[in-house]
Parts: C-alpha cells; structure tokens; sequence
C-alpha cells in the first residue's frame, strides 16, 4: 500500500478531497492519505532511510512507525522563531533521507516569501510589479513616492488576500507605515498595476497546468477567499510558459502563479504560492484536481513509484 502524509486540517475541505480521489480506486496498489500535524511530526533514522510518523510512536528501532511514501504540506502554522527553523529543517532531514516532500522545503521557504519569491522569478528573466521592501516608516514612504504615491501593501507572509491594502493617500500611508514600523514588520510596497479587471491563477502540477481567470467582482482583489469568482480560462502559449518557469524557479513541484496583463499587454507574475488552493479551480473546470495530483505522485518521472 502507498501512503500518502498529509500535514495540515486533517477534517480541512482539501485533505477530505484527496481521500476521496484515493479511494477511487484504479490505483496499481491501494493508496491512502494519512493526516498529520507539525506538532505530531518527528523523523528517524532506520538503517539509513527516514520514516515519518506520528510522535504517539517510539524513536526506537524496535517500534514501527507509520512509514510514508510521500509528504504534502499544506501548513505551516504560527509558531517561534524556534519552531519554524525547526518545522523546516524536519522537511529538509526528511527529503535528505529520501522522503518525497511536496512541496520541497526550499520551495516552501521561498513562495512563502513573497519578496523572496518575486526576486527569484526575476533573476530568471521574468516581469514582476516594481517592488520595494524596507523596514522603517521613512523608507517606505520614500518608496510610495518612488512607485507614484500609490502603492499596494501586504505581508510578506501570508495568503488568500488578507491584510492586502492599496494605500493612495499622504496621511494614510503616513499612518499605515508608522503602524507597521511600530510591530516590528516589514513593509511590503508594490506599484498598483492597473489591468483589465481580473487576472490569471495557473495552477501547475508537474507537467500539467490548469487556468482560470479570477474576478474581483467590484473589488481589485480579486482573490475567491475575498468573494471573487474564477471560471474557465484559455491561457496562451507565452503564459503557460511563464507558469511553468516561474514554479521551477522556486523549485516547486505543485504551485498556483498568478499573472496580470497589464495596461501595455505584458504578462506580470504577481504571486507564486506553494501550497495553492484547487477548489474554485477545480469547479470552475470541472477536473478532478485531488486525482490529477495522486496520478502525478504516483505515474510521473519524479513521482515515488
């Protein structure tokens, strides 16, 4: 039997999905999805190969820890300093003693940055918004003058639209920046691209892609978390080609690359996430996403059988 870990919600819509596509059935060996959690994952060593397996399971040898072919993480929740390098540095051991981790903890380190991640996809020759990250209220309002008094601001971590603001007054910026510098964080700043109303998530799964067009429905972001929508969208050869190079890039295996054309016609990456969401996709295709992505796991070059 092939077994699958899963680290996130174990009752979470995408976790109850891939149990469904697994027991499908039509695999060459049954295939089941495990739930797991950070706070349950630990990593030894068996004569040099590496189990993954829940913490209720000795560390010794003679124990028989619940062993996985495959890893998908789809968290990585709030925790120290401590706790992070350490969750991290697990998925590092583990992926060196063979495990396949989906995504790669470098991947993960990456897209879960996103000034990290636009720089990278940018090395590789890509276009991204002009960007500037800085750490104090007077560089960041150097920065909204430099990118035209109008920029957008968001975490550098984070998700799903949350704390995204566009910020085109003096005294609001003033008051935003001033808060941010106060909890210590980094200030994302990126010029406001003006498009045609919506803009592009290419879901990649090895070498297969998925596209749909997202819209705001009033709102510029245009996120389905925030009340957006997505429906079925025909991407050109040019953008399925920045998909597939941005997620290589950051060394991804499966990733969500949003693009927006803007008012010139270029094609601008905006985000690349790691760990993306396929529910509105999904839908919006009417593909089996959870099964497609099993399928990949298991037939393609770099899958584990």
């Amino acid at each position: 039997m092939k077994k699958v870990g899963w680290l996130g919600a174990s009752d979470g819509w995408y976790c109850r999905d891939l149990k469904r596509a697994a027991e499908l059935g039509h695999w060459p060996e049954s295939l089941q999805i495990e739930p797991m959690a950070f706070g349950e994952l630990q990593v030894a060593y068996h004569g040099g190969a590496s189990s993954v397996f829940s913490s209720s399971a000795s560390c010794d040898k003679t124990a028989h820890p619940q062993a996985h072919d495959a890893l998908l993480v789809r968290t990585m929740p709030i925790g120290s300093l401590e706790q992070t390098v350490f969750r991290m540095n697990a998925l590092h051991v583990a992926q060196a003693n063979g495990l396949r981790v989906i995504n790669p903890p470098r991947a993960l380190e990456i897209a879960i940055d996103k000034w990290l991640t636009l720089e990278t996809v940018r090395r590789d020759g890509l276009l991204i918004p002009r960007t500037i990250c800085c750490q104090t209220r007077d560089q960041a309002m150097e920065a909204w003058e430099l990118l035209g008094r109008s920029c957008v601001v968001k975490p550098i971590f984070g998700g799903e639209g949350r704390g995204i603001m566009q910020v085109n007054d003096a005294d609001m910026a003033w008051r935003v920046f001033t808060t941010l510098e106060q909890l210590r964080a980094v200030i994302y700043c990126q010029e406001f691209l003006e498009g045609p109303g919506y803009d592009l998530r290419l879901l990649v799964i090895a070498d297969a892609i998925f596209c749909v067009q997202r819209n705001g429905n009033g709102d510029w972001r245009t996120n389905v978390a925030r009340g957006g929508s997505a429906e079925a969208f025909e991407p050109t050869f040019e953008q399925i080609q920045i998909a597939f190079k941005a997620c290589r890039a950051v060394g991804a295996w499966m990733a969500g690359v949003d693009l927006l054309t803007d008012r010139r016609g270029r094609d601008v990456v905006l985000e690349v996430n790691a760990v993306p969401g396929w529910k509105a996709t999904a839908k919006a295709l009417d593909v089996d996403i959870a099964r497609v992505i099993l399928e990949k796991l298991l037939f393609s070059d770099d899958g584990f059988v």
